[in-house]
């Protein structure tokens, strides 16, 4: 069983956790801490932002916070440790960065059927994969 389990949620994507919740639980054995994360994606470019209300990024994680609250309350057992974290820029960096501020045995992602749009680019799932410093579950659909 693992102690400390990092589970990456898209709250947008239904199918980054509907099979992969599960899974986390499962490991996780009813003791240690469920580590649920979401990532608010940045812009990208620092033109496209420009674009944007000057408050904008505060409201969106201040909504990705409140969702991500809810969603456990929604989805988490009564009586799971967890601990809520909402980070801000690009979801596979941001996954392995809390890895490794959290302590972390398992990272849990949900990913889809990879397509000739993942192989051309990589998903966050691959990048998390291939840079994790500890064990990564992929949970597909």
């Amino acid at each position: 069983m693992y102690k400390n389990v990092l589970l990456a949620v898209d709250l947008g994507e239904d199918l980054s956790w509907q099979r992969a919740l599960p899974e986390a639980l499962t490991v996780l054995g009813g003791s240690g801490v469920l580590h649920i994360m979401t990532v608010v994606p940045d812009f990208g470019m620092t033109i496209v932002g420009s674009f944007f209300p000057q408050d904008y990024e505060k409201k969106a994680l201040k909504e990705a916070n409140d969702r991500l609250h809810a969603f456990v309350s929604d989805h988490v057992p009564a009586g799971t440790k967890v601990q809520h974290i909402v980070k801000h820029g690009a979801p596979a960096e941001e996954i392995l960065a809390t890895a490794k501020e959290v302590p972390t045995d398992l990272i849990v992602i949900g990913s889809h059927r990879p397509g000739m749009d993942h192989a051309l680019l990589g998903s966050v799932a691959s990048r998390v994969v291939s840079r994790a410093t500890c064990s990564v579950l992929i949970v597909r659909e």
